[in-house]
């Protein structure tokens, strides 16, 4: 039997739930967002697209980066949203990094944290000042395969589905409440390469869908009972 091959653009994924244009409450105000990211950026930018193009209620106050070399710095540059630089290499420790990140989310006015791409583990620090509105996104179907390079732990484990989730972060590495998830198919000839560019496929996808949803009025205000 042989097996059809996927694009990279492939929309044969699951995206679980669900979402409508109705979530994106365009009569609500915008959430104010403060978006971490250490590479490419490619995550931030599509909420930026998103945000333009009117598919998303909120607004990015700020973008955070740790590495000199990151793109996202570029890309924020060009929808106009302020960058700063907070170099881990510059602070004793991850607690001081955090510090640093949570003066400068208050000072741009921030609600919810999403950490786009965020290389660096979180600390109580950062939970403390912004409980259940950290939001991360990882490679791979949580609680499965946490922590560093997802996709390889998932081919190594020879499982057939694998894909990506949002959820709420916790001090407990890449655990915490599920938002939204994409489930991908693993063929035959991937590799780590090729498996992780059908997966931000997906990322892109869910990180603004589950944005929509904390968003959206109602979903706003269970998580704020919740918390």
């Amino acid at each position: 039997m042989t097996t059809k091959p996927l694009s990279i653009n492939s929309t044969t994924s699951l995206i679980s739930p669900e979402i409508d244009n109705s979530a994106i409450a365009p009569n609500t105000p915008p959430l104010k967002l403060g978006v971490l990211a250490s590479g490419s950026g490619s995550n931030f930018e599509v909420i930026a697209q998103a945000i333009q193009t009117q598919k998303l209620n909120a607004r990015v106050q700020v973008l955070i980066y740790n590495n000199p070399e990151a793109k996202a710095a570029a890309r924020a540059e060009k929808y106009g949203i302020p960058s700063i630089l907070l170099n881990h290499r510059d602070c004793k420790n991850r607690e001081e990094l955090d510090t640093k990140i949570v003066k400068t989310l208050q000072e741009h006015d921030v609600e919810w944290v999403i950490m786009a791409g965020w290389m660096r583990i979180v600390t109580q620090v950062l939970f403390d000042a912004f409980p259940d509105k950290v939001v991360n996104i990882h490679p791979s179907l949580l609680p499965s395969f946490p922590g560093i390079r997802a996709v390889e732990q998932a081919l190594k484990a020879g499982v057939k589905i694998t894909g990506c989730t949002v959820h709420i972060a916790c001090l407990e590495v890449d655990s915490g409440p599920i938002l939204m998830q994409a489930a991908v198919p693993i063929l035959p000839d991937d590799t780590a390469e090729t498996l992780h560019a059908r997966i931000q496929v997906q990322e892109h996808k869910i990180i603004v869908g589950a944005i929509a949803l904390i968003a959206a009025p109602n979903c706003r205000s269970t998580l704020q009972s919740q918390s």
